[in-house]
């Protein structure tokens, strides 16, 4: 057929083919996911061990006004969770955001936004399996168990039960949520008993007088609480994972937006609430990087068993983290699979609709992570995590910039925007992305771990040049092909 022919053939089949899935990747799942499952999903990416273990050290050093910190950063990622919100209600994809960078910024875009994405999680992935190691040797059952052989045992579980089916991921997702969710709400109606009733906590009756005597709201100034926000904006990370679920449940335009507008209150009521609630109950040089600031205060008032209690939660918010980490990039990988720019076996999927070629990819560098467990496993988490923060920083950069481009396309009149959108586009998008480059010049103001961190960016930069030159002609191969295979051209 000639090129002339070929395009009069592409011209005519336009319509036609704007009805097909815009990303090979996303068939063949199950729709098994529920509305609680969503809003679970939604809950469990806006708490984790950023909140439960890392608001004690941050009360330290950055003091009361570190709600601030949590609430300007909350807000921001707000901004990222419904901009994708938007693109999803577009066009549900179990690629997420990777599969919005290929339509509106190539395949450059998608390649670099899935590669930054793997990384993050699969970095995260080691983190997640050290701290679990970590907090089981909290109990003196497991000390004698070697470090990594925990790592090893809790990756294998979180393994199984994601290759059996995503129901299962949503139920156990569910419930690690609810417990969660369970110790917040208890520890704040605890904290609250105590405030009302005025009952001494170590020594100290609680009250607004608690901040007020002890430097108020900024004791060493703002600055410190600027510069803890580099921390902070870690802890919203996987917020993202409700774009990526949405590709496997019945209802995604109708879940997915109240799962969305619902990740605002919450962050205000369980971030920005409870360290407020932390701050009128102690001075912030009781807390302390090495306790959860919850067990700190529980163990003042004399709570039997709540270092046991608390090590538990952040346990299961470790194991959650884990678990959401092996399901996306399964996910991910899958839609980078399909377009070539990922290994072939990624895209392969079990009798249960679940990509186990992609989940396996990620366990096998978290078992590279049970070997660093097994080298230096007192630097381990501390390694792995500040890889992670480079990802994460580039998977939220990429969201905001797919959707300036969708809403330029919208203005055009070449797609249609839902009704539930992001408001104030582009300022919004662009003031996010200016506050995320911020945050990692903020990350050069500490040499010991962020500076290092920076240093990696030229390493990472050049490995995705060099990847994407290795997989090119074979991502153009299958744009080719596809292409001929809309057409009906053999």
């Amino acid at each position: 057929m000639s090129k002339d022919a070929v395009t009069t053939a592409s011209a005519a089949s336009r319509t036609d083919a704007a009805h097909t899935p815009a990303d090979a990747g996303d068939a063949g799942y199950s729709k098994d996911l529920k509305a609680r499952h969503i809003n679970m999903i939604a809950i469990g990416g806006a708490i984790g061990t950023g909140l439960f273990l890392g608001a004690g050290g941050r009360l330290n050093s950055a003091g009361p006004g570190l709600a601030l910190a949590y609430l300007v950063c909350g807000v921001f990622a707000f901004f990222v969770v419904r901009a994708l919100g938007e693109l999803v209600v577009y066009r549900p994809s179990s690629g997420s955001f990777v599969s919005y960078a290929r339509e509106f910024l190539g395949e450059k875009g998608a390649f670099v936004a899935g590669w930054a994405y793997f990384l993050n999680w699969s970095t995260t992935g080691i983190a997640d399996i050290t701290a679990i190691a970590l907090y089981t040797h909290y109990w003196s059952f497991f000390t004698d168990i070697p470090q990594w052989v925990l790592a090893l045992i809790a990756l294998a579980i979180v393994l199984v039960v994601n290759l059996i089916s995503v129901k299962i991921f949503g139920e156990m997702e569910f419930w690690f949520s609810i417990i969660k969710v369970a110790a917040l709400v208890a520890f704040m109606l605890i904290g609250i008993f105590l405030l009302v009733t005025q009952q001494p906590v170590g020594g100290e009756t609680p009250g607004l007088h608690v901040i007020t005597e002890n430097g108020g709201w900024f004791p060493e100034g703002v600055l410190p609480v600027v510069i803890v926000m580099q921390g902070v904006v870690f802890a919203y990370a996987s917020l993202e994972l409700v774009g990526v679920a949405a590709g496997e449940t019945a209802e995604p335009q109708k879940v997915v937006p109240r799962a969305v507008n619902s990740i605002m209150w919450r962050v205000g009521l369980f971030y920005v609430g409870s360290v407020v609630l932390l701050a009128l109950l102690l001075p912030g040089s009781m807390y302390s990087g090495d306790q959860s600031p919850f067990v700190t205060v529980l163990s003042k008032i004399g709570v039997p068993a709540a270092g046991d209690v608390m090590n538990l939660v952040v346990l299961t918010a470790a194991m959650s983290s884990l678990n959401s980490g092996l399901y996306s990039t399964g996910r991910i990988l899958r839609s980078m699979a399909m377009a070539g720019s990922a290994p072939k076996f990624t895209a392969k999927m079990n009798r249960s609709k679940v990509p186990y070629g992609g989940i396996m990819l990620t366990s096998a560098v978290c078992v590279a992570g049970v070997g660093l467990n097994f080298l230096m496993p007192e630097k381990a988490f501390e390694i792995v995590l500040n890889v992670a923060s480079l990802g994460i920083i580039t998977t939220w950069i990429t969201i905001m910039v797919c959707h300036m481009v969708f809403v330029r396309r919208a203005k055009q009149g070449l797609i249609e925007r839902p009704k539930f959108r992001l408001p104030g586009s582009p300022v919004t998008e662009i003031v996010t992305i200016v506050f995320l480059l911020a945050v990692l010049a903020l990350m050069w103001q500490d040499p010991e771990i962020g500076r290092r961190t920076l240093y990696l960016i030229p390493i990472v930069a050049a490995a995705l040049v060099v990847g994407w030159f290795a997989v090119r002609k074979r991502v153009a191969k299958n744009e080719t092909d596809k292409q001929y295979e809309e057409l009906g051209i053999e």
